[in-house]
């Protein structure tokens, strides 16, 4: 039996492939990733003790070109969820047509528990063996939750170690010293943020009248509360795994960029005086809202809670925040939903520049990657909301169609039943 979260995720597709006579045979083989790796990791602790980690990665279809995909370090990783992500990195890489598979990959492990050094040893050892799973024209990792430019720059050099030649190309998301392409470090939250201007245009509402939370405030809230910001949008609440805050009137967002970067929580922002309060995670998610921003952790909003979401549009810049039994209660709702393998993509297409670039030799400036970037996730956004008017369906599923009809055409120019059985 499929693992829960993988066969939740796949189930989806099911209203898509009715809707756009895709062939069922395309279905099957996205129902089973090409190939899924597990390893243990033995790493020694600074304190002279061994600890063995678990690691996984997997790579799902490549059909449309070698598989991409993060690396996340979190202790609720496992198997099941690798597999999703690595599902929803092909739909992904297909909506915005990049040439790419996907593939994901993560360790069961708390980073923050790790000192520098143990994390160093842990990245190293993680690839040292995943090396001949993973390769530039096979599989290329990049950062996901709770790893970073330095961390994939210690793994390009570690896979540079084991073939004995630089390979940039390995890894995206690196540091620029390192071969990492300009841009790439805000190009989720960009991606997310061209894809609501698009949705502004479409809907004619005006940014100073819509309240925004942001559930997540890693690299990729932080980046599209602060482009939204300069654009006028109110943001009222944002949050951390720690906690929240919430000010009707707006928050100082440069103050809570400043206070992330200097490691501290959302809430240690609150002074005396302060008129924003602390509320949780889970609150935040149920505000009285005009754009709700998932930008953390998939299943945030379920079965459970979704008939309190108060958010008119709901913009998926996590993967997988929306699980399938919310889905039909938000679409029931009238709530839009930008799904994720749209909103969050300007990540791997950022990436995949980095990869070009890699190969080519040649580094283009900030412009031309966010010139770039623009063009592709605006194109990609007018075919989803052309599909969802064409098919009088949710941003989802049109999303889904667009997928599903690139990678059909591709698993067809291989032969399936109907080329095979005549039918052609």
């Amino acid at each position: 039996m499929l693992p829960d979260i993988f066969q939740g995720a796949i189930s989806r597709l099911n209203k898509a492939v009715n809707l756009a006579n895709i062939e069922l045979e395309v279905l099957e083989r996205l129902k089973h990733p090409k190939a899924a790796l597990q390893v243990s990791i033995p790493v020694r602790m600074d304190d002279g003790t061994l600890k063995i980690f678990k690691g996984f990665r997997v790579r799902h279809n490549d059909s449309r070109g070698p598989t991409k995909g993060g690396i996340r370090y979190h202790p609720d990783v496992s198997m099941s969820e690798v597999m999703a992500l690595a599902f929803w990195m092909t739909l992904k890489c297909a909506v915005v047509n990049i040439p790419y598979g996907g593939g994901k990959g993560g360790i069961i492990v708390d980073p923050k528990k790790l000192s520098n050094i143990e994390l160093e040893r842990l990245s190293r050892a993680y690839i040292q063996k995943i090396a001949d799973f993973i390769g530039p024209d096979v599989d290329i990792p990049a950062p996901d939750v709770y790893t970073n430019a330095m961390i994939m720059g210690w793994m390009k050099d570690e896979y540079s170690n084991i073939v004995r030649k630089d390979c940039p190309d390995i890894i995206t998301g690196k540091p620029i010293a390192l071969g990492g392409s300009v841009g790439r470090d805000d190009a989720t939250g960009r991606g997310g943020y061209y894809c609501l201007k698009e949705l502004e245009k479409k809907l004619k509402f005006k940014p100073k009248n819509m309240r925004i939370a942001i559930q997540g405030f890693g690299n990729a809230g932080q980046h599209v509360a602060r482009l939204l910001s300069a654009d006028g949008y109110k943001i009222v609440a944002v949050s951390d795994s720690l906690g929240g805050i919430y000010d009707e009137k707006g928050l100082d967002i440069s103050s809570l960029i400043a206070a992330k970067q200097q490691n501290k929580s959302v809430q240690s922002t609150l002074l005396e005086g302060s008129k924003a309060q602390a509320i949780t995670n889970a609150a935040l998610l149920e505000l009285e809202l005009d754009i709700l921003i998932p930008a953390a952790l998939e299943n945030q909003i379920t079965a459970v809670n979704a008939a309190n979401i108060k958010a008119s549009i709901i913009v998926e810049l996590a993967n997988g925040p929306v699980n399938i039994e919310a889905d039909p209660i938000l679409n029931e709702n009238k709530i839009l939903v930008v799904p994720d393998i749209l909103a969050n993509a300007g990540g791997v297409a950022v990436s995949y520049f980095e990869w070009v670039q890699n190969k080519a030799g040649f580094y283009w400036d900030e412009e031309e990657v966010h010139t770039r970037l623009h063009r592709i996730m605006c194109t990609a956004f007018e075919k989803v909301y052309a599909y969802k008017e064409h098919y009088k369906t949710d941003m989802r599923t049109a999303a889904y169609i667009s997928a599903l009809q690139r990678l059909s055409a591709a698993i067809e120019a291989g032969g399936t039943e109907r080329y095979f059985s005549g039918k052609h």
